[in-house]
């Protein structure tokens, strides 16, 4: 039995990396897929794609940092499609610096996105969920959300403890049919490594971001969460590189 098609599925940050790469895969499975970002044609390109194979797909141009917005993509998934089976809260910000260098307006702008944006997510689509007796939370965290990157990681550290921290009292309080997954990569291919302005920590970034995997690594992990039966629900997924330490 295949568990993902027909679902109706959302994804915030869907116009590169993870979220594309979600989209693309869970398409091809028959999920009805329904992405957001702010680069409108990024989206528009990616919904051609999958229609063009014969999937269901739309999109709204959207900022995870603006509750209307994140609300008018719920809306545009409900009215699409009559329901949604799974949230994917997967936009995010990763700017390294050392706490030193005081990027406070970085600072504030990971908290916005990381945090933030993941509760605007649950807010939105959590009474449809309630309304519905089912839904399925699959919620981006990172390795860094397991152990403290640092030094220049401290704060997108600190997003993604807490996204973990979120998403354990979520599935607590609403879990009994309404599902909860974490993910937290290590690294992938992606455009997250290109969030910081600092230019040490940047190059650092570059780096260690040469063992990466491919952005489809993290699209399978979410699909196993996601075909699982209902009474089945994955909480936490870890992967990375296999040669990376951290």
């Amino acid at each position: 039995m295949n568990n993902i098609e027909n679902k109706v599925i959302v994804i915030t940050g869907a116009s590169s990396g993870l979220g594309e790469a979600t989209a693309r895969l869970l398409a091809k499975k028959g999920a009805k897929v329904v992405i957001g970002a702010r680069r409108t044609e990024k989206l528009e390109a990616i919904v051609h794609d999958i229609r063009a194979e014969g999937g269901q797909a739309e999109f709204i141009g959207m900022d995870i940092t603006k509750p209307h917005e994140v609300q008018a993509l719920i809306e545009k998934a409900l009215s699409a499609f009559g329901q949604i089976d799974v949230l994917v809260n997967n936009a995010g910000l990763m700017s390294i610096a050392p706490l030193s260098e005081l990027k406070v307006d970085e600072w504030d702008r990971m908290i916005d996105i990381n945090i933030k944006g993941v509760l605007y997510g649950i807010a939105a689509t959590l009474p449809v969920f309630q309304k519905q007796n089912f839904g399925h939370f699959i919620n981006l965290s990172s390795v860094a959300g397991l152990k403290v990157f640092s030094p220049g990681g401290t704060v997108y550290s600190g997003t993604k403890f807490a996204v973990r921290a979120i998403s354990e009292g979520l599935r607590h309080e609403v879990g009994e049919t309404i599902r909860t997954t974490t993910i937290e990569p290590g690294a992938i291919e992606s455009e997250l490594k290109f969030g910081s302005s600092h230019k040490e920590s940047s190059e650092f970034v570059t780096d260690f971001y040469k063992q990466a995997i491919p952005a489809d690594s993290v699209a399978r992990a979410i699909a196993y969460a996601i075909e699982q039966p209902a009474d089945v629900d994955i909480n936490e997924i870890v992967l990375r590189p296999t040669s990376q330490e951290f």
